[in-house]
Protein backbone atom coordinates (compact mmCIF):
# COMPACT_ATOMS: atom_id res chain seq x y z
CA UNK A 1 0.00 0.00 0.00
CA UNK A 2 2.73 2.25 0.90
CA UNK A 3 4.45 1.77 -2.14
CA UNK A 4 1.44 2.38 -4.50
CA UNK A 5 0.87 5.99 -2.30
CA UNK A 6 4.74 6.67 -2.93
CA UNK A 7 4.46 5.86 -6.33
CA UNK A 8 1.06 7.60 -7.06
CA UNK A 9 2.79 10.95 -5.67
CA UNK A 10 5.22 10.51 -8.24
CA UNK A 11 3.20 10.40 -10.66
CA UNK A 12 0.80 13.70 -10.01
CA UNK A 13 4.26 15.59 -9.32
CA UNK A 14 5.46 14.72 -12.97
CA UNK A 15 1.93 15.84 -14.12
CA UNK A 16 2.42 18.97 -12.27
CA UNK A 17 5.44 19.83 -13.93
CA UNK A 18 4.19 18.65 -17.73
CA UNK A 19 1.27 21.26 -17.18
CA UNK A 20 3.51 24.11 -16.26
CA UNK A 21 6.27 23.66 -18.79
CA UNK A 22 2.86 23.59 -21.36
CA UNK A 23 1.29 26.76 -19.81
CA UNK A 24 4.71 28.69 -19.93
CA UNK A 25 5.22 27.44 -23.70
CA UNK A 26 1.92 28.96 -24.13
CA UNK A 27 2.12 32.02 -22.56
CA UNK A 28 5.78 32.50 -24.23
CA UNK A 29 4.22 31.69 -28.17
CA UNK A 30 1.20 33.90 -26.89
CA UNK A 31 3.81 37.06 -26.13
CA UNK A 32 6.06 36.15 -29.34
CA UNK A 33 3.23 36.68 -31.28
CA UNK A 34 2.06 40.02 -29.09
CA UNK A 35 5.71 41.07 -30.05
CA UNK A 36 5.72 40.25 -33.61
CA UNK A 37 2.77 42.21 -34.58
CA UNK A 38 4.17 45.22 -32.63
CA UNK A 39 7.28 45.54 -35.18
CA UNK A 40 4.86 44.36 -37.90
CA UNK A 41 3.17 47.54 -37.38
CA UNK A 42 6.08 49.70 -36.47
CA UNK A 43 7.64 48.83 -39.66
CA UNK A 44 4.70 49.20 -41.51
CA UNK A 45 4.43 52.65 -40.17
CA UNK A 46 7.98 53.64 -41.10
CA UNK A 47 7.59 52.29 -44.87
CA UNK A 48 4.29 53.90 -45.50
CA UNK A 49 3.61 56.02 -47.96
CA UNK A 50 1.95 59.25 -47.09
CA UNK A 51 -1.02 60.67 -49.07
CA UNK A 52 -3.10 63.54 -49.18
CA UNK A 53 -6.53 64.89 -48.81
CA UNK A 54 -7.44 64.62 -52.59
CA UNK A 55 -6.79 61.14 -52.40
CA UNK A 56 -9.61 60.52 -49.48
CA UNK A 57 -12.00 63.08 -51.17
CA UNK A 58 -15.72 61.34 -51.06
CA UNK A 59 -18.73 62.86 -52.06
CA UNK A 60 -22.08 60.76 -51.81
CA UNK A 61 -25.71 62.07 -53.00
CA UNK A 62 -29.31 61.33 -51.54
CA UNK A 63 -32.20 62.00 -52.42
CA UNK A 64 -34.73 62.71 -49.15
CA UNK A 65 -37.91 60.89 -49.87
CA UNK A 66 -41.10 60.36 -47.10
CA UNK A 67 -39.42 58.09 -45.33
CA UNK A 68 -36.30 59.96 -44.37
CA UNK A 69 -38.61 63.48 -42.97
CA UNK A 70 -40.16 63.54 -40.13
CA UNK A 71 -44.26 65.22 -39.48
CA UNK A 72 -42.52 68.69 -41.18
CA UNK A 73 -41.52 67.20 -43.87
CA UNK A 74 -37.93 67.92 -43.04
CA UNK A 75 -34.91 65.25 -42.98
CA UNK A 76 -34.73 63.55 -39.84
CA UNK A 77 -31.40 64.41 -37.84
CA UNK A 78 -30.37 60.90 -37.36
CA UNK A 79 -31.02 60.06 -40.49
CA UNK A 80 -28.35 62.87 -41.69
CA UNK A 81 -25.48 61.15 -38.96
CA UNK A 82 -26.01 57.99 -40.65
CA UNK A 83 -25.38 59.19 -44.57
CA UNK A 84 -22.57 61.38 -43.17
CA UNK A 85 -21.24 58.69 -41.41
CA UNK A 86 -21.12 56.02 -44.02
CA UNK A 87 -19.42 58.68 -46.00
CA UNK A 88 -16.83 59.38 -43.79
CA UNK A 89 -15.64 55.85 -43.23
CA UNK A 90 -15.11 55.36 -46.94
CA UNK A 91 -13.07 58.49 -46.68
CA UNK A 92 -11.15 57.52 -44.21
CA UNK A 93 -10.57 53.57 -45.87
CA UNK A 94 -9.90 55.36 -49.24
CA UNK A 95 -6.59 56.93 -46.60
CA UNK A 96 -5.61 53.73 -44.69
CA UNK A 97 -6.94 50.98 -47.03
CA UNK A 98 -8.25 49.24 -43.98
CA UNK A 99 -11.27 48.56 -41.88
CA UNK A 100 -12.17 51.36 -39.40
CA UNK A 101 -14.94 52.12 -37.00
CA UNK A 102 -16.13 55.53 -35.78
CA UNK A 103 -14.17 56.99 -32.31
CA UNK A 104 -16.12 60.14 -32.12
CA UNK A 105 -18.20 62.52 -33.73
CA UNK A 106 -18.12 66.49 -33.28
CA UNK A 107 -21.28 68.89 -32.79
CA UNK A 108 -23.35 68.57 -35.20
CA UNK A 109 -25.49 71.41 -35.85
CA UNK A 110 -28.34 72.38 -38.60
CA UNK A 111 -27.73 75.60 -39.98
CA UNK A 112 -30.96 75.05 -42.15
CA UNK A 113 -33.54 72.92 -42.53
CA UNK A 114 -33.76 70.14 -45.20
CA UNK A 115 -36.89 69.94 -47.18
CA UNK A 116 -38.66 66.15 -48.50
CA UNK A 117 -37.48 66.31 -52.07
CA UNK A 118 -34.13 68.32 -51.83
CA UNK A 119 -30.72 66.17 -52.85
CA UNK A 120 -28.22 66.00 -50.08
CA UNK A 121 -24.13 65.95 -51.19
CA UNK A 122 -21.60 65.26 -48.06
CA UNK A 123 -18.30 66.03 -49.05
CA UNK A 124 -16.00 63.85 -46.83
CA UNK A 125 -11.86 64.07 -47.05
CA UNK A 126 -8.58 63.42 -44.19
CA UNK A 127 -8.37 66.68 -42.55
CA UNK A 128 -5.66 65.00 -40.09
CA UNK A 129 -3.96 61.87 -39.84
CA UNK A 130 -2.47 60.43 -35.92
CA UNK A 131 -0.87 57.15 -34.82
CA UNK A 132 -3.58 54.76 -35.55
CA UNK A 133 -6.50 57.59 -35.79
CA UNK A 134 -7.72 60.13 -38.31
CA UNK A 135 -9.82 63.30 -38.28
CA UNK A 136 -11.92 63.28 -41.48
CA UNK A 137 -14.15 66.90 -42.74
CA UNK A 138 -17.57 66.82 -43.48
CA UNK A 139 -19.52 69.42 -45.67
CA UNK A 140 -23.71 68.99 -46.10
CA UNK A 141 -25.49 70.74 -49.33
CA UNK A 142 -28.88 70.52 -49.74
CA UNK A 143 -30.18 71.47 -52.93
CA UNK A 144 -33.52 71.87 -54.29
CA UNK A 145 -33.26 70.86 -58.45
CA UNK A 146 -36.52 72.54 -59.23
CA UNK A 147 -35.58 76.31 -57.91
CA UNK A 148 -31.98 75.77 -58.72
CA UNK A 149 -30.88 76.77 -54.92
CA UNK A 150 -28.39 75.05 -52.91
CA UNK A 151 -27.28 76.16 -49.46
CA UNK A 152 -24.97 74.66 -46.74
CA UNK A 153 -26.78 73.13 -44.43
CA UNK A 154 -24.14 71.02 -41.73
CA UNK A 155 -20.43 70.79 -41.23
CA UNK A 156 -18.73 68.07 -38.86
CA UNK A 157 -15.59 66.36 -37.99
CA UNK A 158 -15.58 62.42 -37.42
CA UNK A 159 -13.18 60.56 -36.41
CA UNK A 160 -11.93 56.48 -36.99
CA UNK A 161 -9.34 54.13 -35.64
CA UNK A 162 -7.70 51.53 -37.93
CA UNK A 163 -8.12 48.00 -37.40
CA UNK A 164 -6.25 44.97 -39.10
CA UNK A 165 -7.73 41.54 -39.97
CA UNK A 166 -7.50 40.66 -36.18
CA UNK A 167 -9.61 43.77 -34.37
CA UNK A 168 -6.57 45.49 -33.27
CA UNK A 169 -5.24 49.14 -33.31
CA UNK A 170 -2.66 49.45 -36.64
CA UNK A 171 -0.64 52.97 -37.78
CA UNK A 172 -2.20 54.90 -40.59
CA UNK A 173 -0.32 56.45 -43.39
CA UNK A 174 1.07 60.31 -42.93
CA UNK A 175 -1.34 62.97 -44.42
CA UNK A 176 0.32 65.89 -46.59
CA UNK A 177 -1.50 68.32 -46.78
CA UNK A 178 -1.91 70.73 -50.42
CA UNK A 179 -3.70 73.43 -50.36
CA UNK A 180 -4.12 76.54 -47.86
CA UNK A 181 -7.66 74.57 -46.85
CA UNK A 182 -5.75 71.90 -46.31
CA UNK A 183 -2.80 73.29 -44.07
CA UNK A 184 -5.64 75.26 -41.78
CA UNK A 185 -7.74 72.45 -41.27
CA UNK A 186 -4.23 70.19 -40.95
CA UNK A 187 -3.10 72.57 -37.82
CA UNK A 188 -7.17 73.20 -36.08
CA UNK A 189 -6.45 69.04 -36.11
CA UNK A 190 -4.83 69.06 -32.92
CA UNK A 191 -6.72 71.40 -30.77
CA UNK A 192 -9.79 69.69 -32.08
CA UNK A 193 -8.07 66.64 -30.88
CA UNK A 194 -7.05 67.94 -27.77
CA UNK A 195 -10.13 68.65 -26.75
CA UNK A 196 -11.95 65.95 -27.74
CA UNK A 197 -9.49 64.03 -25.35
CA UNK A 198 -10.57 66.73 -22.79
CA UNK A 199 -14.35 66.10 -22.78
CA UNK A 200 -13.90 62.32 -22.99
CA UNK A 201 -11.42 62.41 -19.60
CA UNK A 202 -8.81 60.94 -21.79
CA UNK A 203 -6.70 64.39 -21.23
CA UNK A 204 -5.82 66.98 -18.18
CA UNK A 205 -6.47 70.48 -19.44
CA UNK A 206 -3.29 71.26 -18.46
CA UNK A 207 -1.72 69.09 -20.68
CA UNK A 208 -3.65 70.35 -23.78
CA UNK A 209 -0.67 72.72 -25.10
CA UNK A 210 -2.50 73.50 -28.46
CA UNK A 211 -5.34 74.45 -26.93
CA UNK A 212 -3.66 76.47 -24.13
CA UNK A 213 -1.84 78.30 -26.37
CA UNK A 214 -4.93 79.19 -29.02
CA UNK A 215 -6.70 80.67 -25.50
CA UNK A 216 -3.46 82.15 -23.11
CA UNK A 217 -0.98 82.61 -25.81
CA UNK A 218 1.47 80.18 -24.36
CA UNK A 219 3.57 78.81 -26.98
CA UNK A 220 3.56 74.64 -27.00
CA UNK A 221 6.39 73.59 -25.92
Amino acid sequence: MEVSFFLKIRKDRKSVRKNSCNISTTNLQSLTSDLSLQNVSLHKKRTMKGKTPKESRTIMNELVLPNDTNTLNNLMGGRLLHWMDIAAAISAQKHCNRIVVTASVDNVSFKQPIKLGDVITIEAKVSRAFTTSLEVRLDVWAENIPSGTRIKSNEAYYTFVALDQNGRTIPVPELIPETVEDMVLFEGALRRRQLRLILAGKMKPDDATELKALFFGEAPE
